[in-house]
């Protein structure tokens, strides 16, 4: 009897515990739920015995980060810093994931300046600003002398490796957080590491909730092993002159690469670029034309097996495409930063789809699943560098394979831009989920042959697709899925002269282009007709672009400038062709004016020199709704119902509306000015034209 109690006391204790459910009679004990972490059983119990202080068993050894000597710096008037610098050492001290040689908290007032030219401990700083005299003062001078001191290297903090975490009060307004923002930037201009993004924890706010958030992700940031390498990545953003970085141009539309797109504005110091690009293009087509030698066939000599199937990308094209900052997945696709997702993660803006569609940059992923394309248009933003064809002969990756690449890629590059001066910690910790995908990085996405499998996959991870196809494959249009928005560019409204925009591979490009746009009619989702406006070029064909849209009927058109590349020897562009804002309003104009009052201007984004014209289905009791119920969306493609694109519009805020004052300009971001260039004045054109 007693022992059945036993076994009933047992069997009830089990019941109220929160731990795993015990293995049955004959099963192997696998600790792969809870705290045990996957590790088997042995003679000495669940993870052999090695259990920490709540008696869940340890990490294996070689999951443990080991750091040789942690400092934690604060400054404070009042006492929270430094209690939060201690709180913070506990979290250290008991996270079973890092061992700490040697970890100390002081003051920063009894620490000499000078030593941190040679510290090589991870340094945290916890700073407490005010607009009185602080304790901070003596240190954020020192640190401002060092910085501006031209007998100073560039790189002479290059030993250290720091995060800095502000305490502040927002009543400040411009001055909240202003000395920890400042020492954060100053110490990455001089070349330390910066291995986790400046934290800004709001007195006005839950201030210890902020700063648990924030100090829970440092420490978790802390446990990857690579987190403090001295990554040539983080090196780089943060050495360089930030003055000089906005002179150039890298902080309002021109990305890093001597290769990469250049706005309107941004053309000042283009002439050795421009010569650096013949240069290279020169060199380029050399290579290129050595390539295509190959050994000649002999007479008579036949081949008997079809040729094997080569990879899409070459290594010419490889080292390209690596050049301009692409990640090559596999053997035909790839992905890429967009220059947005650094503005988006520094508070900076985001691009004309959150202006249209709600979309925020930090979270979007822009790849594509193949690199090839059937045209070769004037204004490739990549110069030609990526292969064309019109029927695919290359090898097919799984699309699995490439998504879980094209991911892990950009997962990869959002994590080298915790080093960029600015970028803000919670938009950091919010990119490392992807919610929106651009198959429009670069050649054609619908070209490749499981591109719905690839579409499936992003709506199963709750991740939207906005896909672009250059209008040349009516077939794949007819038999592609639903997608969250299909676009179809659209750069010219005869057949001359999309012959000389796009100059297309296939000879009936023309008669492909109209089928593409019919087919694009008879899709139940969102439809967008993308025009990219060329001076010159396509500028002056109104009639036959309405003729156009009445064929495709597209829920949007977007409409934008054409963006100056700089120099490539692929073609005769030059700024002369890029149309201002203005200009490209007007054009909008005077195409909604032949549509019948079907189209209106809806929304803008004058950074990008962009307008969006809506149908007016979208236009519910006077409002726009062109901005999108992601929710939604992926609710009804999972139903497997049909669905149309008015059962997933939401509205659009009225800071993107064409018009208003903020010209598409999120009002909640922090519009960023270079020096001596805070506004840009186009030439007026008369509204009544």
């Amino acid at each position: 009897m007693s022992n059945f109690i036993n076994s009933l006391l047992y069997n009830f204790t089990n019941i109220l515990s929160v731990g795993p459910e015990p293995p049955r009679e004959g099963e192997e004990e696998q600790c792969g739920s809870g705290c045990c972490r996957e590790q088997p059983k042995n003679d000495s119990g669940c993870c052999g015995g090695n259990t920490d202080r709540d008696g869940c068993c340890k990490t294996n050894q070689q999951d443990i980060t080991e750091i040789e000597s942690i400092k934690v710096f604060y400054s404070s008037l009042t006492g929270t810093a430094k209690n939060f610098a201690q709180e913070l050492q506990t979290k250290l001290e008991q996270s079973d994931l890092i061992k700490i040689n040697k970890l100390e908290i002081m003051d920063i007032t009894e620490y000499d300046n000078d030593n941190l030219l040679s510290e090589t401990s991870v340094c945290i700083f916890l700073l407490s600003t005010y607009n009185v005299e602080g304790p901070l003062d003596w240190f954020s001078n020192w640190l401002h002398d060092l910085r501006y001191d031209f007998r100073v290297d560039r790189d002479v903090l290059k030993k250290l490796r720091y995060a800095v975490c502000g305490l502040g009060d927002s009543a400040y307004g411009e001055d909240f957080n202003v000395a920890s923002a400042n020492i954060d930037k100053w110490l990455g201009r001089l070349g330390a590491t910066r291995i986790y993004p400046l934290g800004e924890c709001d007195k006005n706010a839950d201030q210890k909730a902020q700063f648990d958030l924030w100090s829970n992700r440092f420490i978790s940031e802390l446990q990857d092993k690579h987190t403090l390498e001295f990554s040539p990545a983080n090196i780089a953003f943060q050495s360089e002159d930030e003055e000089e970085e906005e002179e150039e141009g890298s902080e309002v539309g021109i990305e890093s690469s001597e290769d990469e797109m250049l706005d309107l504005e941004d053309m000042g110091k283009m002439a050795s670029k421009i010569k650096a690009a013949k240069a290279r293009r020169a060199e380029e087509e050399e290579d290129f034309e050595n390539s295509k030698a190959r050994a000649k066939q002999t007479i008579g000599e036949k081949t008997r097996n079809k040729p094997e199937a080569r990879e899409m990308v070459s290594p010419m094209i490889h080292k390209n495409l690596t050049k301009q900052g692409y990640k090559v997945v596999g053997t035909h696709s790839g992905v890429k930063i967009c220059r947005w997702t650094k503005s988006a993660l520094r508070g900076r803006g985001f691009c004309y789809k959150h202006a249209f569609y709600g979309i925020q940059s930090h979270l979007c992923m822009e790849t594509t699943p193949s690199l090839a394309c059937a045209n070769k248009c004037v204004f490739c933003w990549r110069h030609h560098t990526n292969p064309v064809g019109t029927t695919w002969r290359w090898k097919v990756d799984d699309p699995k394979f490439i998504l879980d690449g094209a991911m892990e890629n950009h997962y990869k590059m959002i994590k080298q831009l915790k080093g960029v001066p600015g970028v803000k910690a919670d938009r950091f910790q919010e990119a490392f989920t992807i919610r929106h995908c651009a198959l429009s990085l670069v050649g054609e996405p619908i070209f490749y042959p499981h591109i719905n499998d690839f579409v499936t996959m992003l709506h199963e991870r709750n991740i939207s697709s906005f896909l672009v196809t250059n209008a040349q494959f009516p077939d794949k249009i007819a038999e592609m899925v639903p997608v969250t928005q299909l676009y179809v560019s659209v750069d010219a409204a005869t057949k001359d002269s999309l012959k000389k925009i796009d100059r297309p591979l296939f000879r009936d490009f023309w008669e492909r282009f109209l089928n593409c746009l019919e087919q694009l009619s008879l899709k139940g989702q969102r439809t967008v007709y993308r025009m990219t406006l060329v001076k010159g070029h396509n500028t002056e064909e109104i009639d036959g672009y309405v003729e156009l849209i009445r064929r495709g009927k597209p829920s949007f058109i977007e409409v934008k400038g054409v963006t100056y590349c700089g120099y490539s020897g692929a073609s005769d562009l030059t700024m002369a062709n890029v149309p201002f804002h203005v200009e490209v309003i007007e054009f909008c104009r005077k195409l909604t004016s032949k549509l019948d009052g079907e189209y209106e201007i809806s929304a803008e984004h004058a950074h990008s020199c962009s307008l969006l014209i809506a149908h007016k289905n979208f236009k519910v009791n006077g409002e726009w709704h062109t901005h999108i119920d992601y929710p939604k969306f992926f609710e009804l493609v999972k139903s497997g119902k049909p669905f149309t694109s008015l059962d997933y519009m939401a509205k659009t805020p009225d800071w993107a509306i064409h018009g208003h004052e903020a010209a598409g300009f999120d009002p909640n971001e922090t519009r960023f000015y270079r020096k001596n260039r805070k506004t840009v004045v186009p030439p007026t054109i008369n509204a009544e034209a």
